[in-house]
């Protein structure tokens, strides 16, 4: 049995035995936040290439706590058991529509994103101009230069861009690129390409947070959301601003029991990273929101005094201020 087999069975092990554990010794993890996200699941902890996997995998460092109660141990050795499950993505680009806009005009490509190897039915669905793929490939061979050199981009033509036949062979161009992307292990986990999939929709999305529009920008972060974490479960920490929006808008629109919920999923995910800037205004709201629905927020309010017994009083924004500040530009 080889290293990655016993790491996963260990971690079934300790799945089945969760409710027979009452305190762990375990050395503390730092608390350095990740800012780059990770696009698949993996057991493997050890990086391939140290130079260019600058991207580590959240889980690795994670361990256990003795302060975590028996749900929350059980919900880590949960999370822990899916990562050994490896996600693939399937991309499809199924229809097109020109758009036409003041003085200019461009072809709008509709990708839909799905999970193998199982029943999606969140599939994801988001829409990229010519000028977007053309900036992700200039973005990609800044950095994967060499990953880059034999990838094929489609070059634009002097006439004829929208004509069916041109946009029919962008169109399967255009889905072979993004499955080839996807199989180079390197990019699909870097920034630039999880950029391009989301960036657009959560700029749109926050936007409208700021604007006071909180019902659009609830229904954008809902469909965003299900994609990032497809696209990051390997470091389930980068999609907390995404989750604690939700719950800032859930809040506003006084959905407190949908506010607690998201809340709850995004403290799961900070745990181990109770540095995080993040984590005491979440742990602030939750302790209001547990308040006003009637559940336990004395064990919220112990976490929130035992983090500043330990740290030097410092100005803490509040969920919604750091929230109107995510994809400012």
């Amino acid at each position: 049995m080889d290293q990655q087999d016993s790491h996963c069975t260990a971690e079934r092990e300790l799945l089945e035995a969760v409710s027979r554990i009452t305190t762990f010794s375990t050395t503390s993890p730092t608390d350095e936040e990740q800012n780059q996200p990770k696009a698949e699941i993996s057991c493997q902890v050890r990086k391939e290439n140290p130079q260019k996997d600058d991207l580590q995998d959240s889980s690795a460092s994670l361990s256990p706590n003795s302060s975590m109660t028996t749900k929350e141990l059980q919900e880590y050795w949960r999370n822990e058991k899916r990562q050994c499950r490896q996600v693939k993505l399937l991309f499809e680009i199924p229809s097109t529509r020109i758009v036409e806009h003041h003085l200019s005009k461009y072809v709008m490509y509709k990708i839909i994103i799905l999970q193998t190897g199982s029943f999606d039915s969140n599939k994801s669905v988001i829409e990229r101009r010519y000028s977007d793929f053309e900036k992700l490939h200039r973005n990609l061979l800044e950095e994967f230069s060499e990953e880059m050199e034999d990838v094929t981009f489609p070059k634009k033509t002097l006439t004829g861009n929208f004509t069916e036949e041109i946009i029919n062979e962008r169109k399967l161009a255009f889905k072979d690129y993004l499955r080839l992307l996807y199989s180079m292990k390197y990019i699909r986990r870097s920034k630039k390409f999880i950029d391009f999939l989301t960036r657009p929709e959560l700029q749109e999305a926050y936007g409208c947070l700021r604007g006071g529009q909180y019902t659009k920008a609830l229904e954008i972060l809902l469909e965003v959301i299900g994609l990032q974490e497809r696209l990051t479960r390997g470091n389930p920490v980068s999609i907390v601003p995404t989750l604690c929006a939700i719950v800032v808008c859930h809040k506003d629109l006084e959905n407190p029991a949908s506010a607690f919920e998201y809340g709850e999923k995004a403290l799961s995910r900070l745990h181990m990273h109770t540095s995080h800037r993040y984590y005491i205004p979440l742990l602030e709201t939750m302790i209001t929101l547990a308040y006003e629905l009637g559940k336990d927020f004395l064990s919220l309010q112990e976490k929130l005094e035992e983090w500043k017994a330990k740290k030097d009083p410092i100005r803490v924004f509040t969920l919604k201020e750091l929230a109107v500040r995510e994809y400012v530009q």
